[in-house]
């Protein structure tokens, strides 16, 4: 996992030209006026998900867990909360979904707290729990940008 402010994203280039591609459109597009949905940055190899949505309590929510994508998190306005925790310590509630590339389950982990213009990456070994309220529910825009680790 990584936990950084988007204006660090240039430390993060040599993770490979897709994190490249990645932190450039994250930094480079104004999210505040673009409508939601999902956007083809490098076709089904980078791609974003654009949301709007209030956070929620803990038991609202389900972990989940990725095995063919990476994600990052990029929080356009607001504050939310998001656990991790290592995959291996995750109970599975729902079996691994490859076309939906989504393992749900229950856990417990450490805690962040995401505020406008960081990012979190998520790697297939990283859990996580996001959308979660911070002190009190509050409207959120982010964007979650997948980069494909595996070709099929």
């Amino acid at each position: 996992m990584i936990f950084d402010k988007i204006s660090n994203a240039k430390y993060y280039y040599g993770l490979g030209l897709r994190f490249e591609k990645a932190f450039e459109y994250l930094k480079n597009t104004d999210f505040i006026n673009h409508k939601l949905g999902k956007y083809q940055i490098d076709g089904d190899r980078i791609f974003s998900i654009i949301s709007e949505y209030s956070t929620k309590f803990q038991g609202e929510l389900e972990w989940e867990a990725h095995r063919r994508y990476i994600d990052i998190h990029y929080m356009v306005s607001g504050v939310e909360k998001m656990a991790y925790t290592n995959i291996s310590k995750l109970k599975e509630t729902c079996k691994y979904d490859y076309d939906k590339d989504v393992l749900l389950g229950e856990g417990n982990g450490d805690f962040i707290t995401v505020e406008k213009g960081m990012v979190v990456v998520f790697f297939p070994e990283d859990a996580h729990l996001p959308s979660l309220l911070n002190f009190k529910s509050e409207f959120v825009k982010k964007v979650v940008v997948k980069i494909l680790i595996e070709e099929n």
